[in-house]
This record gives structure tokens, C-alpha cells and sequence, in this order.
């Protein structure tokens, strides 16, 4: 199996809100919780009570159309809010993610970091020494991750950021994202992926769970191209069209009963004649 980690702050852990888009269920994509794989069901991560949609999802769903019959991992490392200094190599945030993915290394074949980060160094005049930081910590994890070529995919900010909500203190996201686009254009194995056209929950900050499809197509797309995405894709809103009603496997169905059963939206004997009826499916 695969594998891709994903660090950063609450745009890379997801903030989108959950009833936006069509949940992404799909056997092949798993996500690393307590030490186990277990199929994807988002919200991927538990950075906060409030997690919701992020990139991550779609862009397993569009490795899998390129991979049929093959797993991908996510290893979830993001955490909400956190500033780059909070991602020092010796910081918890970095040997947590370190951690994982060494854990994730024995069960899959790491593959690709992905990697959004900056409102929270988007004021104050930090993007001065975010550069130098940023290297570092990839540097870092290259070498901890005995990974030296492995792809790292960047996102940019979004461009509603300074303007309403939690957003309008990014005052200096262009600056943050000048380095994260000169960062991916200058270091070998990184690629840029550009926000152009995302939109905002209402706060301002996070992005909205349409967008966050859309983005991770992007990341996708840069990862498997290994290229910049310096613009959005034509296939976006086509392809989210067509995952909105693609047909479950009978391991996605029982997967989905139980998921209702679990959260108290079926009775169950109405679960058991469910589940019954899949098996009975062709």
C-alpha cells in the first residue's frame, strides 16, 4: 500500500462543513487511526472537535481512478492553527508527524507529503524568517524519513484571506505565498498548487468543502504530474459531478449502514435488513 502525509494547519486538516459535498466512501482509501489502516471516513483528522472536510479525500479518490484495485493510506498530522514555529524540528507537531509516518512506513511505502500551512504566519512580519523555517523542516523530515526524493506538494493561501472573519488578520498571506511558490519552484521534488478561485466558510479563514474537492484534485494532480498547478483544473466540477454518483461497492454499502447504526439513525433491525439486502446483491 501507499502511503501520504498531511501536515499543516486546519486548511490541510479540514475545516469544510460536512453536509456541503457528498461524503467520499471508497475501500481502497484508508486512513491511519490507533495504530490501525482503517477506510477513510471524513473528517480524516481530530485536530479539533469542529473538523470537517479538507483536500485529502479527493485526492485519494482520484489516485484510486488512476490505480484501480490498489490501497493508498493517509497518515492525518495537521493541526489547526498552528503557527511555523510550532513546526520546529524538535517540536511536537514534527516528531508527532515523524512518528506517524515511521509507524505508517512498516504497513505502506511512503509516497508523498502534503503540505498547507501560513495563516497563522501571516501577520506580524513573520513571513521574514518563514522561508529559512520552512527549509528546515523539510529538510528534516527528508532526512528523518530516510526520503530524501519524496515529493511535497504546497499549497497556497487562500486569496480571500485580509478580508472579513478570522481571515481579515492575514494581512500578509501574498508575502507567505510568494515563499511557498518560491520554496516549490527552486527545491528539487516540490511542486506548487495554486488557490485561485477557492471560497470561504463564512469565517473567513478556512476553506469551504467545495473548494477543499477542488484542492485536493489540484494537489493531485501536481503530485501525479509532479508540476506546478499554476491554475485551476477543467475537470473539477465534471468530476465532482460524477463521484456524487458513483456506485458504492458492497463493502462501501455495509460500511455506510453501519455508520448509521453507530450514530443511532437506524434501529437495528432496520440495519440487520439492510445489510442482509446488500449481501443478497449482486
Amino acid at each position: 500500500m501507499k502511503s501520504i502525509l498531511l501536515i499543516g494547519q486546519s486548511n490541510m486538516a479540514g475545516r469544510g462543513f460536512m453536509e456541503d459535498v457528498p461524503p467520499i466512501y471508497n475501500e481502497y482509501i484508508h486512513m491511519l487511526r490507533n495504530g490501525r489502516w482503517q477506510m477513510m471516513a471524513e473528517p480524516l483528522h481530530f485536530d479539533r472537535h469542529v473538523a470537517g472536510v479538507g483536500p485529502a479525500a479527493s485526492f485519494a479518490q482520484a489516485w484510486t481512478e488512476d490505480h484501480p484495485g490498489e490501497s493508498i493510506g493517509l497518515i492525518p498530522c495537521a493541526e489547526g492553527g498552528s503557527s511555523m514555529d510550532e513546526w520546529a524540528m524538535d517540536g511536537p507537531l514534527t516528531r508527532h508527524a515523524i512518528s506517524e509516518a515511521k509507524f505508517a512506513m512498516e504497513t505502506s511505502e511512503l509516497v508523498g507529503i502534503l503540505w498547507h500551512q501560513g495563516e497563522s504566519d501571516s501577520y506580524g512580519e513573520r513571513y521574514q524568517t518563514y522561508e529559512d523555517k520552512l527549509l528546515s523542516l523539510f529538510k528534516h523530515l527528508r532526512e528523518e524519513l530516510n526520503a530524501p526524493n519524496i515529493p511535497i506538494i504546497i499549497g497556497e493561501l487562500g486569496h480571500f484571506l485580509g478580508e472579513v472573519g478570522f481571515g481579515k488578520s492575514a494581512v500578509e498571506y501574498k508575502q507567505i505565498n510568494q515563499i511557498l511558490s518560491k520554496v516549490a519552484h527552486t527545491e528539487e521534488n516540490c511542486y506548487f498548487v495554486t488557490a485561485k478561485g477557492l471560497t470561504a466558510n463564512p469565517d473567513g479563514i478556512h476553506i469551504d468543502a467545495i473548494s477543499q474537492r477542488k484542492f485536493g484534485l489540484r494537489y493531485y494532480e501536481a503530485f501525479s504530474k509532479q508540476k506546478h498547478v499554476l491554475d485551476s483544473l477543467d475537470i473539477e466540477d465534471a468530476w465532482m459531478e460524477k463521484e456524487a454518483t458513483r456506485e458504492l461497492t458492497k463493502k462501501e454499502r455495509i460500511f455506510v449502514q453501519s455508520t448509521k447504526f453507530a450514530l443511532g439513525q437506524l434501529s437495528f433491525e432496520e440495519f440487520s435488513v439492510n445489510v442482509s439486502t446488500i449481501n443478497e446483491s449482486k
